[in-house]
């Protein structure tokens, strides 16, 4: 699927990849509580491990994908009594988790120059 897109060479037409969706809330503070999710009883839940949750619908997971580790942030939503992961999200690879992790402090810095 094609769209007009807000791409980094000044917008035109692109096609819209997994990768270029973005969030938009910086919400209340990371409530941190470690734990197993077990809102599904499915094999591919089993290895979820929640790190924090960032607000009501969104949270923060490691999980196995592929037999990789992934770090996960991602949206939930509630349908007939089970908790289920949207499609809004993003699931970094090690390489790009430490990518990101070396670059924490100029996003900071940022923010501070921005608010």
């Amino acid at each position: 699927m094609s769209g007009w897109g807000r791409g980094r060479g000044g917008g035109g037409w692109k096609s819209k990849r997994k990768d270029d969706e973005e969030g938009d809330d910086v919400g209340a503070p990371a409530k941190k509580n470690p734990r197993r999710d077990s809102s599904d009883d499915s094999d591919s839940n089993n290895n979820n491990m929640v790190i924090c949750d960032i607000s009501k619908n969104r949270r923060v997971s490691v999980r196995a994908w592929q037999g990789k580790p992934v770090v996960d942030i991602r949206e939930f939503y509630y349908k007939d009594g089970k908790e289920l992961p949207g499609k809004k999200g993003i699931s970094l690879s090690m390489d790009q988790w430490n990518i990101l992790r070396k670059h924490v402090g100029e996003i900071d810095a940022a923010v501070d120059e921005n608010s």
